[in-house]
């Protein structure tokens, strides 16, 4: 049973994820793979190199602030990366998934980027973008990235919402535990193996 999992930043979906993994359960998270694919895949680190210039690798690391500053102001440039970075991530999915009887595919873009094609299932996480934009301050001021409001905003506005056609709506608006949402995950999968 592969069960995708979706939602707009701040939603939580890390966060329940980090508690299924907890949990001794494989969890694919997009974002973490790609940015491994963007740094160790030469064909990906050339095209990169071609769409956003040198300063995408600086000193040899990947600058996500630096990509995040283009995609975010032209949206050109983010389907260009899409276009570089997704087959990419397909094709490590699909290795990853190859002894896998249970398993979490985490993405923001899930359906967008075709990769709930791989999945039996599809649950969105999601919250009121009151709490999602808290999160997101709250998170890049303890990585010492301040964010404004807006930029939140833009951010939320920018992805697509990819949890409107998803199985299974997961709301942590915070008034249950990261574990509990988690729990409700794994037996969700577990009860889906079962039948």
């Amino acid at each position: 049973m592969i069960i995708g999992v979706t939602g707009g930043i701040g939603s939580g979906k890390s966060t329940i994820l980090r508690a299924v993994a907890q949990q001794g359960y494989a969890v694919y998270d997009c974002d973490k793979e790609a940015k491994r694919i963007i740094m160790e895949d030469a064909e990906v680190r050339k095209q990169m190199v071609e769409l956003f210039g040198e300063g995408v690798y600086a000193d040899g690391v990947y600058q996500t602030s630096y990509v995040a500053a283009q995609v975010f102001v032209y949206p050109e440039k983010l389907q260009q990366l899409n276009a570089i970075v997704h087959p990419a991530v397909t094709r490590d999915i699909a290795h990853w998934l190859t002894d896998k009887k249970v398993a979490f595919i985490e993405s923001a873009i899930l359906i967008t980027a075709g990769i709930d094609a791989f999945c039996d299932k599809v649950v969105a996480v999601i919250a009121p973008e009151k709490v999602r934009i808290q999160r997101v301050l709250q998170r890049a001021e303890q990585q010492h990235h301040p964010l404004k409001e807006e930029d939140v905003r833009l951010r939320i506005r920018a992805q697509r919402g990819d949890y409107k056609s998803a199985t299974i709506k997961l709301n942590n608006d915070g008034r249950r535990s990261i574990e509990e949402l988690a729990q409700e995950l794994i037996g969700y999968a577990t009860s889906q193996l079962a039948e």
